[in-house]
């Protein structure tokens, strides 16, 4: 029986070894075939240094009011190519990526102090800092799925500098404790170390996301895919998005709403299968705004999913 046991100890170390020191001796191969973000830009790129960052956007229109898009997680500029136009008569269009994402500059950790620059408050503080980069007093934020936290995010801590709030999709309630796990170990040495390997799988499982996000997968072009897969040549893009999954936490905006004063519009498809459109119903309805109920107005969109199509030029005045 002590044999056993002993053996069985034994065992548990060698195991307890292994999960310790196994991730260390994993090769971690440089990535291939990247390049600067301004050597993936596009005719009309704008690159604006700002908070420390090189951001990337993109500008239609002029005058105001100003209209800021911000897009969700694996997109970038690209995502809002087919709005930015049909919105710019109604004023200053201004779509960037947040960091992370598209070809916006991706710090690595060495080159920071304090707040990660991947966190959804250093997100919200870059979003204003743009605005008084461009003279923006104030603007119309429109927010899809993750950039819709951003959005309500920069609306709760800065609401005089919005005119109002629009949230496409918006990523506004949690979504269970696997996330505060995955939270936790992610700062295990261990997993910091796996962790842009981990990342990698989105090059070779991209289309498979895209497709994901489309009610009608025969409109993805080869061109829409390359427009989603382009981010994923810029340098360093693997291990920025690592820090951009652990910079996350519960903001809890579901439960804080109901102080803001200005217009708010709440748009979703009914065939969503990333967003449940259930959520997008439930927070129009006011389930945790009731002083906003008047306010608040859910816009089932014909187009099914409002990931896949144009949109059409919202009222703005």
């Amino acid at each position: 029986m002590g044999s056993l046991r002993r053996n069985a100890l034994i065992l548990l170390g060698v195991i307890l070894i292994i999960i310790l020191i196994g991730p260390f001796l994993v090769p971690i191969p440089p990535l291939e075939g990247t390049a600067a973000p301004m050597q993936l830009a596009d005719s009309d790129s704008r690159f604006i240094e700002v908070n420390g960052l090189t951001g990337h956007c993109k500008i239609a229109g002029q005058s105001s009011p100003a209209i800021l898009l911000l897009h969700g997680f694996g997109a970038g500029v690209f995502s809002w190519r087919e709005v930015m136009e049909p919105l710019s008569p109604y004023g200053m269009v201004v779509a960037f990526d947040r960091p992370a994402f598209g070809l916006t500059s991706r710090p690595m950790p060495s080159e920071w102090t304090g707040l990660s620059p991947y966190s959804r408050e250093a997100q919200s503080d870059l979003t204003v800092a743009l605005m008084d980069k461009l003279g923006i007093e104030k603007a119309i934020l429109i927010g899809h799925s993750a950039g819709g936290t951003i959005a309500a995010l920069t609306t709760l801590r800065h609401p005089e500098r919005v005119q109002a709030l629009i949230l496409v999709d918006p990523a506004i309630y949690p979504h269970g404790r696997a996330e505060d796990w995955v939270r936790y170990l992610s700062f295990l040495p261990e997993v910091q170390r796996l962790g842009p390997l981990l990342v990698r799988s989105i090059a070779s499982d991209g289309n498979s996301i895209v497709r994901s996000a489309r009610h009608d997968v025969s409109k993805i072009t080869p061109a829409i895919f390359e427009g989603y897969r382009k981010p994923l040549k810029a340098e360093n893009w693997d291990r920025a998005l690592w820090e951009y999954t652990i910079a996350n936490h519960p903001l809890s905006l579901e439960k804080q709403l109901d102080k803001l004063t200005m217009p708010v519009l709440v748009i979703t498809g009914d065939d969503d299968r990333i967003i449940p459109t259930a959520e997008s119903i439930r927070l129009a309805q006011g389930y945790y705004v009731p002083s906003l109920q008047s306010s608040l107005t859910a816009v089932i969109s014909p187009m099914r999913n409002a990931r896949e199509s144009s949109w059409m030029p919202l009222q703005l005045s």
